[in-house]
């Protein structure tokens, strides 16, 4: 039943909502489409019909094959109409109705009838057509319009010259070469729309981005053509061109300078949207180039004043990047003025801000603390408070001498706060770093108080925060036995199951004795296991008399596809298709490798590759590669497929020849016996290598087998058979198969419980790289290990960036790296690597993988 319609405004009871469109079906409309058909067409019908086609197709209306072609076969006799909104209206139509290549092809001769007519609405729209409905497999057919799109290209008309000039891009984009000739034939001063002058220049943009600089003079191409539009008479080009500049890759200051000078202009221009447009590209200019955005502070501290908040809310943003440790004070006052006049959108744009200018100036923190701390305490949504205490929690975690004042700023905010996130959040970091500051008892009535006046999640998160400050420091202990003990009378069970377990386990006796160490990591340690993990064996988990041991959880952070990867069109080698339940990929390579007597005495499995291909696709024989690593031992286990259809093999082997890793010996190697067309079958070789060490070498392997013919008709295959080989490519064992991807749950207090024993520290340049993500992307892949809280994401135009990494390595030693890159000139990478582990060893292993990286 259909809803009442509801007023809009109180200003208009007596007026109710009417749609021109309500009510209408496809198939009445369909049957009204027939009037495209008549001889005598009535334009302004035409127009009304064709309108409530775009209506329904814009509401996800679908229109099935044959409809649609109806409909385009229609509108197309709409040609032959000289009434020009009508025109319009067909253009529309026809875009929207994205019609087939075959149905193209009827088209486009009106629509090239049109480019080439004396009016400019015809040859604007007609190219504007034509970009929208032309595909690769025209373009071939295109090719023969080139003349006719060059002649438009030299139009003087300012529309028909910027969709001329986008048609003629789009025929030659997947021809480099083709680009460059027409950017090099337009740079010279054939272009005078102002539109098709913007585009150009993006398509300048992308033939620097894609030639580089010249290998010889260090200059680009085409920068001179960039800098002259500087100078043109439409602020359009101006803009297009200094934002072109500033987004080159390893743009130089002495390049930017002239694109600086006229964005600085347009600071001051009237008109909001230069203002916008200027401030906004400056912000992205000082993320990279800080001291080249510094002359134009005077002119964006002004803005700050202005009436529009995005331009006000971005020159705040860009001040805080570029300001020196002298203009701090100043800009936190006017910033307090304006923070309340902005949406909470833009208040989370300048905490963040904030936040970066405290770690760069970190004697600053007292007055950049204090103003979050006033902020906090406003009003506000969610997002807007986490994003304060996010910062807080940052400041106090990278500067030590903010910590305490930066704890009591959230023992206050808790004390009024409405999210129970950020309450627990905030809980939670008390008890890790409350028990480390110089009078940890000043906080306990902040937490104590939540035991008493918030919800069951809060008060639960308190106790927890009891508990660790009584793991921590000896002395409180008899007033933490107190308050937990009257939390044993709580309301909620979680509640008093959480007072109950850290009673026992502090020794709730009263007795006042350190503290275990067992307890402190079970308080204070990270979580190394999965929690997927944990749920998927604690399911899988039958009662019986054993206990479950949370030691047989895997600890991989994610399973391998247990379908092996494969080649197109081919059948899944290897183990098959995935079981139904969530086992690990481990477990299940562990009970197969334990079918073969040989690996009975290989102990545990410590870990399983991803397949490695050692074919290409579609050729006679599909055959991929799992590493299986144990203590002692490498298996090879070899998936094969035969694919042709007219053999059967038998005795399939593959010889492995390991004179390139001279610490491994073989011990076995276990054929197929028979291997029919594309029935998937597995070979396994194993060797031997020294206890404890992560061995690498490269192997080289060749199939062998004997070749029976088969009879495709009949299927018998002949007695007699032929000895074959077939070179597979090479497999190599690296560092990398040794360590086993495991993440933690903080990284922080993980770091700080290994301790600074056996770490290792040594910095590596990396040569130059396409950008600093890539950079990040290689080293992870080479060590193997986990990243950790998102690092392995870097932010756009970062100039420097750390990356957390965590595993266990063969033996079931724990590792953490902490990675610092930095830019060191335009590409070069520079990179501090940090590890610490539970053997040194195993830290100077890893930086052995970097350094023969």
């Amino acid at each position: 039943m259909a809803q009442p319609l509801v007023k809009k405004d109180d200003d208009r009871d007596d007026e109710a909502e009417y749609s021109p469109f309500m009510g209408i079906e496809k198939g009445s409309v369909l049957q009204e489409a027939r009037v495209f058909n008549d001889p005598q067409l009535d334009a302004r019908r035409c127009s009304q019909v064709i309108t409530k086609l775009l209506y329904l197709l814009n509401q996800g209306e679908t229109f099935t094959k044959v409809e649609a072609t109806e409909v385009f076969f229609a509108v197309t006799k709409l040609f032959q109409s000289k009434d020009m909104g009508l025109r319009r209206m067909v253009y529309l139509m026809i875009k929207e109705i994205s019609p087939s290549a075959d149905e193209v092809i009827i088209v486009t001769s009106s629509l090239m009838k049109d480019m080439n007519s004396k009016i400019d609405m015809y040859k604007a729209n007609a190219i504007r057509v034509l970009c929208r409905i032309t595909d690769g497999t025209l373009l071939s057919q295109i090719e023969r319009w080139s003349n006719e799109v060059q002649e438009a290209v030299q139009s003087r008309a300012a529309l028909v010259q910027f969709h001329a000039l986008a048609l003629l891009h789009q025929i030659r984009q997947n021809d480099r070469l083709a680009v460059s000739k027409l950017v090099t034939s337009l740079t010279r001063g054939s272009v005078r729309s102002p539109l098709a002058q913007c585009l150009l220049i993006r398509y300048t943009s992308q033939v620097i981005y894609e030639s580089g600089n010249n290998t010889q003079s260090g200059e680009r191409p085409f920068y001179d053509y960039l800098e002259s539009c500087l100078r043109h008479k439409s602020e359009m080009v101006i803009f297009e061109a200094a934002r072109a500049i500033t987004e080159l890759s390893g743009v130089t200051s002495r390049e930017l300078t002239p694109a600086i000078t006229v964005l600085q202009l347009f600071l001051s221009s009237s008109k909001p949207v230069l203002r916008f447009a200027a401030v906004r590209t400056l912000n992205k200019v000082a993320m990279t180039h800080p001291m080249a955005v510094t002359n134009c502070n005077i002119d964006m501290e002004s803005l700050i004043s202005d009436q529009n908040r995005s331009i006000a809310t971005l020159a705040i943003t860009t001040l805080l990047k570029t300001g020196n440790e002298s203009s701090v004070d100043r800009l936190m006052k006017q910033i307090t003025n304006f923070m309340s006049d902005i949406a909470d959108e833009f208040k989370i744009v300048v905490v963040e801000a904030i936040r970066s200018l405290c770690l760069k100036f970190p004697l600053k923190y007292r007055s950049l603390m204090n103003f979050l701390s006033n902020i906090l305490r406003e009003e506000g949504g969610f997002d807007y408070k986490k994003a304060i205490v996010d910062s807080i929690v940052i400041l106090i975690s990278d500067i030590p001498d903010a910590k305490e004042a930066g704890l009591l700023h959230l023992c206050e905010f808790i004390e009024d706060c409405e999210f129970t996130y950020l309450s627990t959040q905030i809980l939670h970091f008390l008890g890790i770093e409350g028990p480390k500051t110089s009078d940890p008892s000043k906080y306990i009535r902040y937490i104590y108080n939540r035991v008493h006046l918030e919800n069951a999640i809060v008060r639960a998160s308190a106790v927890s925060t009891l508990a660790k400050f009584g793991a921590a420091v000896d002395a409180l202990k008899p007033r933490i036995f107190v308050l937990l003990r009257r939390c044993l009378f709580d309301s909620d069970d979680e509640v008093r199951d959480r007072a109950t377990l850290y009673l026992n386990t502090l020794g709730g006796d009263g007795s006042v004795v350190e503290t275990d160490k067992d307890v402190k990591d079970f308080l204070f340690g990270s979580f190394d296991i999965p929690l997927v993990n944990l749920e998927n064996s604690l399911k899988n988990y039958e009662p019986s008399e054993d206990a479950f041991d949370i030691n047989s959880v895997p600890k991989e952070v994610r399973s391998q596809p247990l379908a092996e990867k494969k080649a197109p069109g081919k059948k899944p080698t290897g183990l098959g298709a995935p079981p139904s339940g969530p086992v690990s990929t481990v477990d299940l390579y562990e009970k197969m490798l334990l079918t073969i007597p040989e690996c009975a005495n290989f102990g545990k499995l410590f870990k399983s590759s991803a397949p490695v291909e050692l074919t290409e696709a579609e050729t006679e024989y599909a055959v991929n590669v799992i590493k299986h690593i144990f203590d002692r031992h490498v298996v090879f286990q070899y998936n094969c497929t035969n694919t042709i259809a007219e053999q059967l093999l038998e005795d399939v082997i593959v010889n492995v020849d390991a004179s390139e890793a001279e610490e491994f010996s073989e011990v076995f190697s276990k054929p197929i016996r028979s291997l029919p067309y594309d029935s998937p079958g597995q070979t396994f070789v194993a060797f031997e290598k020294p206890e404890g060490i992560s061995a690498v070498g490269k192997f080289s392997n060749v199939l062998k087998f004997i070749v029976k013919e088969v009879d495709p008709t009949t299927g018998e295959t002949e007695d007699d058979g032929v000895e074959d080989e077939y070179q597979l490519e090479d497999l190599e064992v690296v560092a990398a198969d040794y360590v086993l991807k495991v993440g933690v749950s903080n990284f922080r207090n993980a770091w700080e419980s290994l301790g600074p024993d056996f770490e290792r520290v040594d910095e590596y340049g990396l040569g130059p790289r396409e950008s600093l993500a890539e950079a990040v992307n290689t080293v992870i892949n080479l060590l193997g290990l986990q990243p950790c809280e998102g690092t392995e994401e870097v932010p756009p135009n970062s100039r420097s960036h750390t990356c957390l990494l965590s595993g266990v390595f063969i033996g079931n030693v724990k590792v953490l790296v902490r990675l610092s890159f930095g830019l060191d000139g335009p590409k070069d990478v520079a990179m501090k690597l940090s590890v610490r582990s539970e053997d040194e060893t195993v830290s100077d292993a890893i930086h052995e993988i970097v350094a023969s990286g």
